[in-house]
């Protein structure tokens, strides 16, 4: 709104010093300017509410209608905004979040309690299968934050190698078990979320070996 002030302010001193009744503007669009990144657009998905539950996946039994658990409504109206990419499972969620939870048939998941958010119980229906699924449903690229605050190092790698890995291996083979047995195209990791509050209550000092540790091993 400042700029567009400062114009008419510019026109108006231009109109009063020439006593010309005939202004022109010259709109150069030949020479387009600065590039955004479409990431700055990302999207961000969190146990949270009805964020997950209701919201993106309401299951495949729900009379909302759906593909595979998936809201229709919703994977329409993310596709129309063409989102970039979507990060999941948080937020302060992610901290708490096992991933191992996450998979193999639903009427196995334990359940948990989401003690940042209203502590309900959820049933882990909503894994990594699938987000990893939702995120190629909308046309977006996955964002997948790791669990720095209560989890591991080896929980994390392993995470990485379940999704990401086409070699034969233990979690490979576990991820083929579970119904997917080519690799998704992970490309975003986060080592950790707020680390300074919800994601630990770290010191930087402590938090920064911590990352140069998971860094390592991702």
């Amino acid at each position: 709104m400042y700029g567009i002030h400062l114009l008419f302010l510019i026109l108006l001193v231009g109109f009063s010093l020439t006593g010309n009744s005939q202004s022109t503007i010259v709109v150069h669009t030949e020479n387009p300017g600065a590039k955004i990144d479409k990431a700055i657009y990302g999207h961000f998905a969190e146990h949270l509410g009805h964020c997950i539950y209701g919201g993106i996946y309401v299951g495949e039994n729900s009379d909302i209608p759906n593909t595979k658990g998936f809201r229709m409504d919703v994977v329409t109206a993310l596709k129309e905004l063409n989102v970039p990419r979507v990060r999941w499972p948080g937020g302060c969620f992610a901290d708490t979040y096992h991933w191992r939870d996450g998979i193999g048939p639903k009427s196995e998941r334990p359940s948990i309690i989401n003690v940042h958010w209203g502590g309900v119980t959820e049933d882990n229906s909503f894994g990594t299968h699938e987000f990893l699924d939702f995120c190629e449903l909308i046309g977006a690229d996955a964002y997948v934050n790791l669990n720095v605050g209560s989890g591991t190092v080896r929980e994390a790698s392993e995470w990485l190698e379940y999704v990401t890995s086409s070699n034969e291996s233990p979690m490979t083979n576990l991820r083929k078990k579970n119904g997917r047995d080519k690799p998704w195209n992970v490309k975003y990791w986060a080592v950790g979320n707020e680390t300074w509050g919800c994601g630990g209550n770290m010191r930087p000092e402590y938090y920064a070996d911590l990352y140069r540790q998971y860094a390592s091993f991702m």
